[in-house]
């Protein structure tokens, strides 16, 4: 990744993927595609969407060096292609999920065809094919002039149905009455308890918090609304969304940064911008979390990941709305932009698996939101000082 001396007419642009030959050298034209696709095309500010797409492709071009493999080989029959090598090598050797060998091989598709255009060659190392898709139920339906129709490269793996995984609430009572690290435990409240995603809980901004007794207009048991700008912390996309607090945790998220954070901090010497800290009083990566999840797991004795806590608060919270009497809105489109979804269709999913589990077994697991929800709905949601 680039330090913050990579700059272009005076804009810097610190930790966009850099991708280097053997011999010293950018790799070309992997590398002009990058740019393309994240600057001067795409422009995708995210820098977690930089490392993802330089990891990706990085990943395809150390297997073709790895096996003395060029990347514009003559043409060969589309299953003895590299691009068909690099996949049955991902799923066979690697024993890769197909959803995740299919996010690198969509990069990848996405860069042979960006350099046929270019003309860097004349042919494409894998096959199309014509799929129907199920009809577009969204705002745009009646300008989709594709019929259903939508050409498909047929080196894709074959993707099996992800299940859903989710905490019923007694592992997620279990989880907190855990003796657990108090930022691993609060990592854990702001995901199962608002929706946000691992890397936004990872970077919650320090200046969000606040005390909410001195607060004027606040009651306990409140919900506070907290505005997310991708200027203070990391969001996907870049988009800026309100995620609502629970007043409990804002509570406990202002008793942690004047106790155990200071601590931390003291530590390190340094002046972290993120609430959330490590033992070693820095700020949590991505595989930092991953550890905090995995020591939850070994404390309760059952998986525990970040996305399972998201999907935890989508679905009981959803559960909670479509069966409050006094809340006023809309369950399904409060979920979506609370959790960030840029498609109402993305939040459904909650919807179909309520429908699929057994009533008996939602109704014995109420979630917190009931509580949180039951005295007059958004209309409790106090609006906090960010």
């Amino acid at each position: 990744m680039a330090t913050a001396d990579f700059a272009v007419e005076g804009r810097s642009f610190a930790g966009f993927p850099l991708l280097i030959d053997d011999d010293g050298w950018p790799l070309e034209p992997a590398q002009s595609f990058l740019w393309h696709t994240l600057v001067t095309h795409g422009s995708i500010e995210s820098k977690l969407t930089w490392e993802a797409y330089g990891r990706r492709l990085y990943d395809y071009f150390a297997f073709l060096s790895a096996n003395d493999l060029t990347w514009d080989e003559d043409q060969k029959p589309h299953g003895l292609s590299v691009v068909a090598r690099y996949r049955d090598w991902s799923l066979g050797e690697l024993g890769l999920n197909p959803n995740t060998v299919n996010k690198r091989l969509n990069l990848v598709v996405r860069f042979y065809d960006w350099c046929k255009r270019q003309g860097y060659v004349s042919h494409l190392p894998f096959g199309m094919r014509d799929v129907r898709t199920p009809s577009h139920q969204g705002f745009l339906a009646h300008v989709d002039r594709t019929g259903g129709v939508v050409s498909k490269p047929m080196v894709m793996a074959r993707e099996r149905k992800a299940t859903i995984k989710f905490l019923i609430k007694e592992q997620v009572r279990q989880c907190l009455g855990a003796r657990l690290d108090p930022s691993h435990a609060l990592l854990f409240n702001l995901m199962v308890r608002t929706g946000m995603r691992s890397c936004e809980a990872r970077s919650f901004p320090l200046t969000y918090v606040f005390n909410p007794r001195t607060q004027t207009g606040l009651t306990p048991g409140q919900m506070i609304r907290v505005n997310l700008e991708p200027a203070d912390m990391h969001l996907k996309y870049g988009k800026p969304r309100s995620v609502d607090v629970p007043w409990s945790l804002m509570e406990d998220m202002w008793t942690y940064s004047l106790h155990q954070r200071e601590v931390r901090r003291q530590r390190a010497g340094q002046v972290p911008t993120a609430l959330v800290l490590t033992e070693l009083g820095t700020e949590f990566s991505k595989g930092a979390v991953v550890d905090a999840m995995k020591a939850i797991e070994k404390k309760v004795g059952f998986p525990v990941r970040a996305h399972m806590l998201r999907h935890t608060y989508g679905t009981y919270t959803l559960s909670a709305l479509r069966k409050s009497t006094v809340f006023q809105g809309e369950p399904l489109l409060y979920v979506r932009d609370r959790m960030g979804h840029s498609d109402v269709q993305t939040t459904a999913i909650y919807l179909h698996l309520i429908n699929q589990l057994d009533a008996q077994i939602v109704l014995a697991h109420e979630d917190e939101m009931d509580m949180l929800f039951a005295n007059g709905g958004e209309a409790q949601i106090a609006m906090g000082n960010r």
